[in-house]
């Protein structure tokens, strides 16, 4: 396990740091079991450590709290050919599609020991990302009706959290180089706009390690932790193995 530290000022240095784990491509189950053993330890704490986890997904459609089956366009006849689950679970949030070149964004923090109410994780989170947005050259906006980050092009990323014991998890997921294909296969976000990436939008290649980089950093300071550390992989994951179909 690799580990570096960024962003810290000694002085100013808090009891607690942010934890971010690298997971690279992880089967969504594996993503789920990691954050809900990671939420029990986080809530046993008494601290205000927090983690945040990235990674992508293979191709697979959730379902949170406001979805319906209706949301999912695909016929299930290409979703069954393509492999591609779809998987009801306890988040917020509508209908999301998961594929290879999305950065799923988990921070798993204890949100009452932070002073964090959920209206507020939720503005926070998506300033994180809006800035993230904006350090690679993308114009964004942001409301407090619909939750996610827009540019002009469409919804360029969706947010959907839950709290257990005021720890929070799941989060939200930034489309930078997905193939469209998987974008329209869930209804389109609730104010109408199509789904969309940074790639299509600023027509050239976005890398996810300057993203990831950016988001580490945003999220660092938008829930106020003066530093964090990085680490590649997590030693609680259980990754698995299976065929990824790259085009719809």
């Amino acid at each position: 396990m690799s580990s570096a530290s960024f962003n810290w000022t000694p002085a100013a240095a808090r009891a607690a740091s942010l934890e971010v784990y690298l997971l690279g491509t992880v089967d969504f189950d594996a993503a789920i079991a990691l954050q809900e053993r990671l939420v029990y330890e986080v809530s046993g704490r008494a601290d205000q450590q927090g983690v945040l986890l990235l990674c992508e997904h293979p191709p697979v459609i959730t379902m949170g709290r406001e979805a319906s089956r209706s949301h999912v366009i695909a016929d299930p006849h290409d979703l069954a050919a393509c492999e591609i689950d779809v998987r009801w679970v306890a988040r917020g949030g509508g209908a999301f599609v998961h594929a290879p070149g999305q950065l799923a964004v988990y921070p798993i923090l204890p949100l009452d020991r932070l002073g964090c109410r959920l209206m507020s994780f939720r503005e926070r989170l998506e300033v994180a990302i809006a800035d993230t947005c904006r350090d690679v050259m993308m114009t964004v906006k942001r409301t407090s009706d619909s939750p996610g980050v827009w540019c002009r092009g469409g919804q360029l990323a969706s947010f959907g959290a839950a709290v257990k014991s005021w720890v929070s998890y799941h989060g939200a997921y930034l489309n930078v180089s997905p193939d469209h294909s998987f974008l329209s296969m869930v209804e389109s976000s609730p104010v109408g706009e199509r789904l969309t990436s940074l790639e299509a939008q600023l027509k050239r290649p976005v890398p996810m390690h300057r993203v990831r980089e950016s988001v580490i950093q945003n999220v660092a300071s938008v829930f106020d932790y003066d530093r964090f550390h990085i680490y590649t992989g997590h030693p609680l994951l259980k990754r698995t193995t299976r065929k990824v179909c790259q085009h719809a």
